[in-house]
C-alpha cells in the first residue's frame, strides 16, 4: 500500500461543516502497538461538530483528517502486535476515521460481533460502551429508578433508552416534538421537549416530584444547570458526557445548599485509559446485552464519504436521527 493514494476528509478551517474539504492522502503509516484498519464504514458524532468549531477540549489544530470512529477490517499490524490479527474486522477510535484507511490502536479496539456487517457494529464503542458504562457503571441504574435521557434521538441516546429500561427504569426522552415517536419507539415512556419554558416542572411531574435517580447530560449550556434542578437530591445523579451546547457552571455553594446532587464527569477516552477494568466490565456487560436481544445489529444512515460536511451540517442543526455513518 505504500505510495497508495486514498480519499479523506480534511479540516481546513475552524468553521464547522463549511471548513470541511475531500483530499487525496498516502496511507498512513502504523507504529509500535497500532493496526492499519481499511475502513467500512465511518461514524459521525457531535463530537465531530465540536472539533469542526475548534470547542472540542484539546481537539487537533487544523488542517487535520476529520473523523474518530470506524469499523473495518485489519490489513497490518505495527511492532508488537502478532501477526494474525491481519484479517480481524474490528470497531474502535482513531484520529482521520473519515478515510479510506485509519490507524487504530490495538488495545482499544473490539471485534465484530459475530455474524454483524461493519454497518451493524458501528456505535458498539462510542455509543453503546458510553451509554452503558455512563448508566450502569457510574450511574448505577437499577429497578425503580427514573432515568431522564437528553438527546434521546440520537446514536448515544436510543442505546441509553434501551439500556435503561432493559435494568428497570422509567425512561423520559428529551427531544424535539418531531423525534418523539422515535423516543417512544426504542423504549421511553415519556418524550418531553426540552425546549419547552416548562421543562423542569415537566419532569418533576412525571417522576412524582422526587426528580430523576439519573440524568444522561450531553447537551450542556442551559440544559446543563436544568438537569441539576431536575435530578433527585442527595441521590441523584447527573452523569455529563458532552457539552454541545456550550461550557456551563454550577457552583459549590449551589451544589452544597440548593442542588445537593452528584455530577459525575464521563469521558470514554478517559475511562477507557484511566479505568481499564470498568471498561472491561462494560464491555463484558455489552456481550450480554447482545445476546439477550437488548442491543440489536445498528441500522445507520450511510452516506458517501463527499457527502460529509452535508451530514455534519445536517447533525449540527439537530435535524438527524439515530446513527449516522460515511462510506469512503
Amino acid at each position: 500500500m505504500e505510495g497508495w493514494v486514498v480519499r479523506a476528509l480534511e479540516q481546513v478551517v475552524l468553521s464547522g461543516a463549511a471548513g470541511l474539504r475531500v483530499v487525496e492522502v498516502g496511507v498512513p503509516g502504523v507504529g509500535a502497538g497500532d493496526l492499519l484498519v481499511r475502513v467500512g464504514v465511518a461514524g459521525v458524532n457531535f463530537a465531530d461538530v465540536m472539533q469542526a468549531r475548534g470547542t472540542y477540549d484539546g481537539g487537533p489544530v487544523v488542517p487535520y483528517l476529520a473523523g474518530f470512529e470506524a469499523v473495518g477490517e485489519v490489513v497490518a499490524v505495527g511492532d508488537g502486535v502478532v501477526a494474525s490479527r491481519v484479517g480481524e474486522r474490528v470497531v474502535g477510535t482513531g484520529a482521520g476515521a473519515f478515510a479510506e484507511f485509519v490507524v487504530m490502536r490495538a488495545d482499544e479496539v473490539v471485534p465484530v460481533p459475530a455474524g454483524w456487517t461493519d454497518e451493524e457494529a458501528l456505535g458498539l464503542v462510542l455509543n453503546w460502551a458510553t451509554a452503558l458504562v455512563s448508566l450502569r457503571g457510574l450511574g448505577q441504574v437499577k429497578r425503580g429508578d427514573f432515568v431522564l435521557v437528553h438527546a434521546a434521538a440520537g446514536g448515544v441516546g436510543q442505546a441509553a433508552v434501551r439500556i435503561a429500561k432493559y435494568y428497570g427504569a422509567t425512561v423520559i426522552g428529551t427531544a424535539s416534538p418531531e423525534k418523539h415517536e422515535t423516543v417512544r419507539r426504542v423504549g421511553a415512556d415519556h418524550a418531553v421537549d426540552y425546549r419547552n419554558n416548562d421543562f423542569t416542572q415537566e419532569v418533576l411531574r412525571l417522576t412524582a416530584g422526587r426528580g430523576a435517580d439519573v440524568v444522561l447530560e450531553s447537551v450542556g449550556g442551559v440544559m446543563f444547570r436544568r438537569s441539576v434542578e431536575v435530578a433527585r437530591r442527595v441521590t441523584g445523579k447527573v452523569v455529563v458526557i458532552g457539552a454541545a451546547a456550550g461550557e456551563a457552571v454550577v457552583s459549590n455553594l449551589e451544589l452544597n445548599f440548593r442542588h445537593p446532587v452528584q455530577v459525575i464527569g464521563q469521558h470514554l477516552p478517559t475511562t477507557i485509559r484511566e479505568a481499564p477494568e470498568l471498561y472491561a466490565e462494560t464491555l463484558a456487560e455489552l456481550d450480554r446485552l447482545i445476546a439477550a436481544g437488548v442491543y440489536p445489529p445498528g441500522r445507520p444512515t450511510v452516506y458517501d464519504l463527499a457527502d460529509g460536511p452535508k451530514v455534519l451540517a445536517e447533525l449540527e442543526a439537530g435535524r438527524t436521527v439515530g446513527k449516522l455513518a460515511l462510506r469512503p
